[in-house]
C-alpha cells in the first residue's frame, strides 16, 4: 500500500495543529510516542483480546477500526518527525482474523517495536514498527480499503475538532 497521500494529509494536519497551538518550534516526538502508546492501549481495550477473565465480547468492528486508525495517525506522525515520510511503501498483509492469543502477541510486538523506535530513531526499526501495526490491522479483520476510508473520515473529524476548540 502506498501511504504517500496519507503521509501528506498527516503532515498537513500536524502542521495545522502545531501552528494553531504555537508548537512549531517545539519537538513533539516524545509526546507523540506516548500518544501512540495510549492509543494502542485504548485499541487493546476495545478488542478485549487480553481479558481472559471476561466473557464480554469485543466492541463492534466500527469502534475497533476507529481506535485502530487513531493509532495510524500517530504512527505516521512519528514517521514524519523522524523524516521517514518519504519511505511510504508498506505492505498491508492479507492475513485472516486472528485468535486472541495472536492479537495479544501482536500488541506486545508493537510495544516492543515502539521502544526500539524511541531508542534508535532508525528507519529499519520504524519500518518494522509500521508493518507490525499493519499486521495487527489485518489480524483484526481490516482491509486496506477499511484503513483508507477510516483514515479519511477521522482526518476530517480531527480538523473539525480543531475548529471547535477540542
Amino acid at each position: 500500500m502506498d501511504f504517500t497521500r496519507l503521509f501528506e494529509m498527516q503532515k498537513a494536519l500536524d502542521k495545522h495543529i502545531e501552528t494553531k497551538h504555537g508548537l512549531t518550534e517545539e519537538s513533539l516526538v516524545e509526546r507523540k510516542l506516548l500518544a501512540f502508546s495510549v492509543e494502542l492501549g485504548e485499541l487493546a481495550n476495545e478488542t478485549r483480546c487480553f481479558k481472559f477473565w471476561s466473557e464480554k465480547p469485543p466492541s463492534e468492528k466500527r469502534v475497533v477500526l476507529e481506535e485502530y486508525v487513531d493509532g495510524v495517525h500517530f504512527l505516521m506522525s512519528i514517521g514524519i518527525e523522524f523524516g521517514f515520510d518519504d519511505h511510504v511503501e508498506y505492505l498491508f498483509p492479507e492475513d485472516q482474523e486472528a485468535s486472541n492469543e495472536q492479537l495479544t502477541e501482536d500488541f506486545l510486538e508493537i510495544q516492543s517495536s515502539l521502544v526500539d523506535v524511541q531508542k534508535t530513531r532508525d528507519f529499519s526499526n520504524y519500518k518494522a514498527f509500521f508493518n507490525a501495526y499493519l499486521r495487527l490491522g489485518a489480524h483484526l479483520g481490516f482491509t486496506e480499503e477499511d484503513l483508507l476510508t477510516a483514515y479519511l473520515d477521522k482526518n476530517e473529524v480531527n480538523y473539525k475538532r480543531q475548529q471547535e476548540g477540542y
